[in-house]
């Protein structure tokens, strides 16, 4: 038998043997008017198997490319680039923690989620084998998926941003993973003009990519029923909304990982000092297929590893770095005990695991109860070292080794003042009023900042006694700045030059001046702001943060803007919609949202001078919590799928630009009764 029959054979036995257990015809994949998957099954694994189905349907491609990286195979793709997420994953050891932890830390009933999970996206490899990016990527394993996910969380608590900063920040990581904040926020009985439960969920994420946001409903008859979103890959939903309760998150900055210079041994450059005695580094090769041009390449690198972590040798000296992050592989398993809580209690059981290791948590549920949490695995510290510089690495006083429990994070429990919020900013402002949290340990580096977002929904607020729904939905899609701006760079003296002073200039000026800090399409001051916005923020050495613009910087700023806009478009008076665009396919449209407003876009140069939006307003998903179940609208920025031959690729960015939303439902008859598409996942 020739040996590529071989391998194809004995990869379709190992497929049937994985999936066999499943039985496609009891599992309904159901198709609404947008293309949003409605998963129905007997079993949460049923379910599971249903989902990566449906989600390898509209998004197979990125899938993959997650895969490849919790397999250490993305450099056999993406070449030098996926090199530095392959050596990554060694370095931090997550194959041997998870290989380590998997049997004896994951409950069996998420380890069935899982085996379900893969056992549905190795059916689809199975049956569309053109679409395989790499060779021996399939069939994937429970295993992969952990490695996967405990990568993504160490990502979150700065491992890319630590390494980067090892090597004096010439090294960029994992750039697309990033995020750009999100807002979240509840409001109860005592604050809603109709006594009902209202939650906004709403990430600002990548449009597009690995950590960009895909919608599902997972529905099974034991206990499963949740709308919501995850990410191409996630085997639950990991922000949403079930009969009972929702949460949404946001991202958090607590101290989440320590770095440490090691005093090395002159005479072994091998050898550090811990605690008066010698230790040997332990060293590892780590070997990389890299992609390059039409051949892969073997590379050998080198791991080392102190008894504080991963360590690098640079020119600049020794440094191991420490996170919790790395310590834990049930963070999608809690995600997982989110989805099926039916109240509070339940909640904060799942809570209490500490598995995921930051984002805030505003939870709302159907019995009046709103929450605030500032999430995340904390180290106990020891108070006489300053654990925001690097740090000793030569003494166990360092070298912490607990966590602090659920009770010391900062949290609000039904507040006196009827909400709760956050949109990156301080967990001591997370309401208002007497109830917010204080700080009880610096060494947990909890961020102490406001920005625009909570400026802006602080003033919105406290303009009104009651909050009515429609009320509550104007300021999730509020695209105004505060009063007065909270910006790192001051830039106030804009606003206070005299046109007459500056004729080259004057149209600009006015153009400021006179505009209402709405970040509409259709706003001419929105447009000449975003162009100052991305002036400054693209000149970082020439505008400090935590600085002010001085007059003449001012009146630079704008000429340099002036003659950018001159050179695209022969014209200043441009709308906002005139320079942004929300882009997919052959798709353009005029795009409104800056920066840090409540309704955000991030944009980055597209052609001819034009910019399009990368991250920003992603996921919306809004709920009501009535006496007869949740009321849910939601809205994506593009629609349902990836793929450019479907009719879902675009089919939601008008609305999207309108600020517009589509009507979701949990209730399993109203979904088959107005359902597209039904059909099985074979």
């Amino acid at each position: 038998m020739p040996i590529r029959l071989l391998l194809s054979l004995c990869f379709s036995i190992t497929l049937f043997c994985s999936y066999a257990q499943f039985e496609p015809t009891r599992i309904d994949i159901v198709r609404d008017n947008w293309g949003v998957p409605h998963i129905f099954g007997k079993t949460d694994p049923d379910v599971a198997y249903g989902l990566a189905w449906a989600q390898a349907e509209d998004d197979f491609a990125t899938i993959q490319q997650s895969l490849m990286a919790g397999k250490g195979m993305l450099a056999r793709h993406l070449g030098k680039k996926g090199a530095q997420i392959d050596y990554i994953i060694q370095l931090l050891r997550i194959p041997e923690l998870v290989e380590e932890r998997y049997a004896s830390d994951l409950s069996p009933e998420f380890k069935r989620l899982l085996e379900g999970y893969c056992a549905g996206l190795n059916a689809f490899a199975s049956a569309h084998p053109k679409e395989i990016l790499l060779k021996h990527l399939f069939p994937v394993t429970p295993k992969d998926m952990i490695r996967y996910s405990v990568l993504q969380l160490c990502v979150l608590s700065g491992a890319d941003k630590a390494l980067a900063s090892i090597f004096n920040g010439k090294v960029p990581l994992l750039e697309n993973f990033k995020t750009a904040g999100s807002n979240a926020f509840a409001f109860n009985s005592r604050k809603t003009t109709d006594g009902q439960v209202y939650l906004d969920i709403n990430a600002h994420q990548p449009l597009e990519g690995p950590v960009a946001f895909y919608e599902a409903h997972l529905n099974s008859e034991e206990g499963w029923n949740i709308l919501g979103a995850n990410f191409p890959g996630a085997p639950c939903i990991l922000h949403g909304v079930n009969e009972y309760l929702g949460w949404a998150h946001t991202v958090n900055d607590p101290d989440k990982l320590d770095i440490y210079q090691l005093e090395m041994n002159p005479a072994n450059k091998l050898e550090y000092r811990l605690d008066g005695k010698w230790e040997l580094l332990e060293e590892k090769k780590v070997p990389l297929k890299v992609k390059l041009g039409g051949i892969t390449v073997r590379v050998n690198r080198k791991a080392y590893w102190s008894k504080y972590g991963p360590t690098l040798i640079t020119d600049r000296g020794t440094f191991s770095i420490r996170m919790p992050a790395q310590m834990d592989i049930r963070g999608l398993e809690q995600w997982y005990r989110f989805n099926k809580a039916k109240n509070f209690t339940e909640f904060k059981t799942a809570l209490e695991m500490l598995a995921i290791p930051g984002y805030n948590i505003v939870y709302a549920d159907r019995y009046d109860t709103i929450y605030y949490l500032s999430n995340g695995r904390i180290p106990v510290r020891d108070p006489r070292y300053n654990w925001k510089g690097t740090l000793p690495g030569n003494t166990s006083s360092t070298l912490w080794t607990s966590l602090h429990p659920l009770k010391d994070l900062p949290q609000v429990l039904q507040p006196n003042s009827g909400f709760v919020f956050n949109t990156n900013h301080s967990p001591f402002h997370s309401t208002e009023g007497a109830d917010n949290p204080s700080i009880k340990d610096i060494t947990m580096g909890y961020e102490t900042l406001e920005n625009n977002r909570s400026k802006r929904f602080s003033e919105m607020v406290s303009r009104y006694d009651k909050i009515s729904y429609e009320t509550f939905r104007n300021i999730k899609f509020d695209r105004h700045y505060p009063a007065q701006f909270a910006f790192p760079t001051g830039i106030d003296s804009l606003f206070l030059l005299k046109s007459s002073e500056y004729p080259d200039i004057a149209e600009l000026i006015v153009q400021l001046q006179q505009w209402d800090k709405n970040a509409n399409a259709e706003s001419v001051g929105a447009g000449t702001f975003f162009m100052v916005y991305h002036t400054i923020t693209g000149s970082p050495k020439r505008y400090d943060r935590n600085s002010i613009l001085t007059s003449q910087q001012s009146v630079d700023l704008l000429r340099a803007v002036k003659a950018e806009l001159m050179k695209n478009f022969g014209r200043t008076d441009l709308q906002l919609g005139d320079i942004q665009k929300l882009v997919r396919g052959d798709k353009e449209l005029p795009l409104p949202g800056l920066p840090d407003v409540l309704a955000p876009m991030y944009s980055v140069p597209y052609k001819n001078g034009l910019w399009k939006g990368t991250q920003g307003d992603a996921y919306i998903e809004l709920v009501r919590f009535t006496s007869k179940g949740p009321v849910i609208e939601s809205l994506n920025t593009y629609g349902a799928s990836s793929r450019k031959d479907s009719p879902h690729y675009t089919d939601q960015m008008d609305m999207y630009v309108k600020q517009q939303t589509k009507t979701m439902t949990l209730n399993k008859d109203e979904v088959y009764r107005t359902a597209k598409k039904i059909y099985h996942p074979m």
